[in-house]
């Protein structure tokens, strides 16, 4: 086995993962818990956007909303990408207080890019009415080959 290289990625590169993907984890800490949970996310712009369902988790991003979600592409055990971003999340709809029409419409229309049925009658998961949004304020990435 050849020794594998590591390089990091550049913000080009990173920004061509996180929209090849849909597909991460939204990682989130309150006090002294911290937790990992996955999500499905589209990157338009600056933003990620994720819709989710009311629970622990809004709960905990309403009080503590800086947070670091990761994207991975593993091809194999010396052979995979992964990039970082960090950032706050804003709450665009499904929370008292955040419901904003216009931010509404278009975060709307960027989640159907990924699922055109959302928020319809055939959306295949109904629960999930909160849609929120990350601001990509650090994005860092690496890479390794083997």
């Amino acid at each position: 086995m050849r020794t594998p290289t590591f390089r990091e990625l550049s913000t080009v590169e990173c920004v061509d993962v996180l929209r090849r993907n849909h597909y991460g984890r939204i990682a989130f800490t309150l006090h002294d818990r911290v937790d990992v949970e996955p999500v499905h996310y589209v990157l338009d712009g600056d933003w990620l956007y994720i819709r989710t369902s009311k629970g622990t988790k809004v709960a905990m991003l309403r009080r503590g909303p800086w947070v670091a979600f990761e994207v991975d592409e593993v091809r194999g055990p010396f052979d995979w990408t992964s990039v970082v971003v960090k950032g706050t999340v804003y709450f665009v709809s499904g929370i008292a207080g955040a419901d904003d029409p216009k931010a509404y419409e278009q975060a709307l229309a960027v989640l159907r890019r990924l699922m055109p049925e959302a928020m319809t009658p055939d959306d295949p998961t109904p629960s999930r009415t909160v849609i929120l949004r990350i601001s990509l304020n650090e994005v860092h990435g690496r890479a390794s080959h083997p």
